[in-house]
């Protein structure tokens, strides 16, 4: 069973419908790597294994489960009914979760078993896994360096084999960026597509997804959490066809602009553009159009005007747990960096949050328009190497001054969170330092479809998944 440890979850689903392996087993190889992994890469938060067992001998494979007996992890910032859901904080240690989102009860109807939860940032800020309260997780392709974030843990799960699917989400670059460290598949879908209730409600910047290895996964993975759950405020239409069944058809020739040009104007590393080359070359020779061309990108100091719009979802994190625990958070209670952007968010007037608002409307408009003329955009997925642990941690004395930093990274990724568009990072190779290259595709509204197509197309010419870093 443990030779299943990079296998697909949708060869895996085979394996158990077919009867050549156990659910049980599964969660149990799962289980022992885990344990045998874990120690040195810190994916995990809290394991539920007991929990697994039982769901794993229960299962009776179905139609209408066709993920059953795969085992799946959640990110500790999303309700499971009886885990911790902490967001990677000290403060929210003891919030335990007496129901399960409804993207959680979705993929459990399709048959998915939950072994725990993984590891994020403090209230999912940066796009590095180094929280005071969990410890950092690390990249399983060079343990002193980071996954990404702020799904990290994930990445870093599936990355290593322990799964072959783990659950993130995205408000800023949080599935793309971890797995463009990693060497995964990371879609960010329309903003509505996946629900985020029962508690969570309409965020304009945020989206659910999963990490994978294959886009096949990818996209049965989408069929199953993507569709309208009774009391959503916003959601995207249902596709006309499943995407799995939109894999199975060639894109067409599409035309792809492709430009390294990001709103921050931050420094590229030679292997990131090396990547974009490649893919751009790569897409050429399969038919596509490509050519030189670039979204309007907003000036520098966006960030300022993003972090308006993003604090006060970290306010709000602060204060669920200021009601959690009878008082305001002490010294020791969150991170320096959570506490500048809560104190920032408690400053910012109903005005300047909806004249930010208004502000990042305009220019998804201005890009959207540019999609017009594109059925893509392909960009780096990252503007440097996975950093070095403990480089971007917002524990310094100018917190601030790390998420700044943490713009210079990824650059290129919380624009599309802004627009609401799909985007999703794809692998193409490895560079010279032994660590995965990425890049970013960038759909029009609403057309995962087209990115699935396309990444398909690229993984079927450049396959990545059989290389592994740990065995």
């Amino acid at each position: 069973m443990d030779e299943l440890a990079f296998t697909s979850a949708t060869d895996q689903a085979a394996l158990i419908r077919q009867g050549r392996a156990s659910a049980r087993e599964l969660v149990e190889a799962t289980l022992r790597r885990i344990e045998r992994l874990d120690g040195a890469l810190n994916a995990f938060v809290e394991l539920d294994a007991e929990r697994a067992l039982d769901a794993a001998d229960a299962m009776r494979p179905g139609p209408e489960r066709p993920f059953a007996g795969v085992p799946i992890a959640i990110k500790a910032n999303v309700p499971v009914a009886g885990l911790a859901r902490g967001s990677g904080s000290r403060f929210l240690a003891g919030d335990r979760a007496t129901y399960s989102a409804y993207l959680v009860q979705r993929l459990r109807a399709a048959g998915f078993i939950v072994v725990g939860t993984t590891n994020l940032p403090e209230f999912a800020i940066l796009p590095t896994t180094e929280p005071r309260a969990n410890g950092p997780t690390r990249n399983p392709w060079d343990t002193s360096r980071t996954p990404g974030g702020s799904s990290g843990g994930s990445a870093a799960a599936v990355a290593a084999g322990m799964l072959a699917i783990a659950h993130g989400n995205d408000g800023g670059g949080s599935l793309r960026t971890p797995a463009a460290c990693t060497g995964l598949i990371g879609l960010k879908t329309s903003r509505g597509r996946i629900s985020r209730g029962p508690d969570a409600g309409h965020s304009w910047l945020a989206t659910e997804g999963v990490l994978t290895r294959t886009v096949l996964d990818s996209a049965l993975a989408l069929d199953v959490m993507a569709g309208y759950e009774v009391g959503d405020a916003t959601w995207a239409p249902r596709p006309i066809e499943s995407y799995a069944t939109a894999l199975r058809r060639h894109p067409g020739r599409l035309r792809i602009a492709v430009t390294a040009a990001n709103p921050l104007e931050a420094p590229v590393d030679p292997e990131c553009l090396r990547g974009l080359r490649f893919a751009a070359e790569l897409l050429a020779a399969l038919g596509h159009e490509v050519v030189e061309a670039r979204p309007p990108l907003p000036p520098p100091d966006v960030l300022a005007t993003f972090l308006t719009v993003f604090g006060p979802a970290v306010a709000l994190g602060i204060e669920r747990g200021t009601r959690l625990a009878g008082h305001p958070p002490g010294e020791d209670d969150v991170e320096p960096l959570s506490r500048a952007v809560h104190e920032r968010a408690q400053r910012t007037s109903s005005l300047d949050y909806l004249a930010a608002v208004a502000a990042l409307q305009a220019l998804t408009r201005r890009v959207v328009g540019f999609f017009a003329d594109y059925d893509v955009l392909l960009t780096p997925a990252l503007a440097e190497r996975p950093l070095a642990i403990g480089a971007c941690d917002g524990m310094g004395e100018r917190p601030l001054e790390d998420l700044d930093r943490s713009g210079r990274f990824t650059p290129y990724t919380s624009l599309f969170n802004v627009t609401g568009q799909p985007a999703i990072t794809v692998p193409v190779g490895f560079g010279p330092d032994a660590l995965p290259t990425a890049v970013q595709l960038v759909g029009r509204p609403l057309a995962e479809d087209a990115l699935l197509q396309l990444a398909a197309q690229v993984e079927a010419a450049h396959p990545w998944a059989e290389r592994q870093p740990i065995p």
